[in-house]
């Protein structure tokens, strides 16, 4: 096994590639004024859009950061929202809801898929849809999974998931099977061919689920559907980068608001542990994997490739591209 670790913060490079003042979004972003904002193994875990079309969440929420990135200004984060519009699927899950408030700190567009969208509002505030489009369908049922929802989309990020055991998220059919196998096959078989990047959470043990202790884990089949749902993402044609976390911490921070999302920390455990072969065990700040889950997404090097991720005490890569270069190419496959 290969295996880094960063122990040491926000700087996407990312322009616009439209020209200025054609888009109305893109000068909505400058626009964006700040009002009152509204477990192991990872997070085991067309139909018609809302009103026929994006659900508008109207106003705009308070342009806040998450603690320990360095301020940002209005410029860069309209640049953001034009160079890119990133799909988040399991927006409302524990790492989901950090990828979404990071996304929007960042002023980077996204588009959700979300079974019930009123808890987008609810957990994201009130937002224009030039920084944030919600549409209602379930990836379990490919009748939801209408072609107009990904119609824009570059990039892709699925962080959908149930538990392991029989609980109570298992009520409406919501099992691993259901989930993580025929939700994650539905979504990437709709998905169109255009798409740069696909980012998958999934979990590490997913190669051992027949080995102790995992085969404990895979009671109920979760590594197993996990893994299935790898190898689809990886025989399907599109860009894809696979993430492994391990057991994950702090949160989740279900029905929080954005300012609580905003103000969110790895506490101690910042440092970023990196491996590949399946081998790494441990734990990992949700956190950490949500911002592993964004940085990937341009990290030419991550393409085809899949990643274990801990994190442990100490400083870490925070949201400095380059230090995430470093780490991710520092174990990459040969």
């Amino acid at each position: 096994m290969e295996m880094a670790c960063f122990n040491g913060s926000l700087s996407p490079r990312l322009t616009c590639d439209r020209p200025r003042g054609r888009h109305a979004h893109c000068r909505a972003a400058l626009r964006y004024l700040p009002q009152r904002a509204a477990s192991f193994p990872g997070r085991l875990a067309r139909g018609a859009a809302v009103g026929r079309g994006r659900r508008r969440l109207a106003a705009a929420a308070e342009p806040q950061t998450l603690q320990e990135q360095p301020a940002r200004t209005e410029g860069s984060g309209a640049a953001e929202a034009c160079s890119k519009l990133i799909l988040v699927v399991g927006g409302t899950g524990g790492v989901g809801q950090l990828i979404v408030a990071s996304l929007l700190s960042r002023n980077i567009k996204s588009r959700l898929l979300l079974r019930d969208p009123e808890k987008a509002a609810s957990l994201f505030g009130k937002q224009d849809e030039s920084v944030l489009q919600v549409y209602k369908a379930d990836t379990r049922n490919t009748n939801d999974l209408d072609p107009q929802m990904f119609e824009g989309v570059t990039h892709v990020i699925c962080c959908t998931g149930t538990t392991a055991f029989p609980s109570k998220r298992w009520d409406g059919d919501n099992t691993p099977e259901r989930v993580d196998w025929d939700g994650i096959r539905n979504l990437v078989s709709a998905l169109p061919q255009t798409i740069k990047r696909l980012v998958l959470v999934s979990s590490i043990g997913v190669t051992k689920y027949n080995e102790l202790p995992w085969s404990v884990m895979n009671l109920f089949g979760v590594l197993k559907y996990k893994k299935m749902a790898e190898d689809f993402v990886r025989n399907s044609g599109i860009p894809f980068t696979i993430i492994r976390p391990g057991r994950l911490t702090d949160g989740p921070y279900t029905s929080y608001d954005l300012n609580t999302l905003l103000k969110a920390t790895a506490g101690e455990r910042r440092a970023v542990v990196i491996g590949q072969g399946d081998k790494l065990v441990g734990e990992v700040s949700r956190l950490v994997v949500a911002e592993a889950c964004i940085q990937a997404l341009d990290i030419e090097s991550t393409e085809g490739q899949i990643y274990e991720i801990n994190s442990v005490k100490g400083e870490g890569p925070g949201t400095d591209p380059e230090k995430w270069k470093v780490l991710f190419r520092s174990v990459q496959s040969n």
